[in-house]
């Protein structure tokens, strides 16, 4: 498989479907500047795309204070490519959803970083200045390392809030604008 147009791809598990918003606002924000956004959960990776995408951004719920188990397995299912050094130079960000206001996020988030850096990948954060703490302020949880984004124990139709799902739109524009700039 080849892409020849700057292209992204948005890794994530979402048991419930709140990580998934966050993985599809990133998208639609990704796609303001690139051609090829493709999103896709950890269940059934295409990893022929992930090997020749430009960036990947990698995302999933916070349990206790890290990774949900899915997400560490498809980790560890990428140990071939960390070998290979296939990822290396590639651009990465990570995202996570969780119920608390913290939830220990910023764990979650080292764990993501951590794993691109054993990959030889180039991180990218979330470089937007918080607005506020209302839930319709952009980057509200204050997040610089990737995005945060905190949903309530209530159906995905109405949660994440809507400053949470602009500031993940922003964080896709900032990705994909990142990419362009890099090639």
């Amino acid at each position: 498989m080849s892409v020849s147009a700057s292209s992204l791809a948005i890794v994530y598990h979402s048991p419930y479907g709140h990580t998934q918003k966050v993985a599809e606002w990133i998208a639609q924000g990704a796609l303001t500047s690139l051609q090829r956004v493709v999103v896709m959960n950890v269940e059934s990776v295409d990893w022929d795309y992930l090997d020749v995408a430009d960036a990947i951004v990698f995302g999933c719920p916070t349990y206790m204070g890290s990774l949900s188990a899915a997400m560490k397995l498809f980790m560890e299912q990428s140990s071939k490519r960390w070998l290979a050094r296939t990822w290396q130079g590639k651009l990465a960000a990570g995202f996570t959803n969780g119920g608390g206001l913290s939830g220990d996020k910023l764990a979650v988030l080292q764990q993501i970083n951590l794993f691109a850096m054993q990959h030889g990948m180039l991180w990218t954060g979330l470089p937007i200045m918080p607005t506020g703490r209302s839930v319709t302020d952009l980057n509200r949880m204050s997040s610089f390392l990737g995005l945060m984004t905190q949903s309530d124990n209530a159906p995905v139709d109405v949660t994440p809030p809507k400053g949470d799902l602009e500031t993940a739109f922003y964080f896709g524009e900032h990705i994909a604008q990142t990419i362009v700039r890099i090639k």
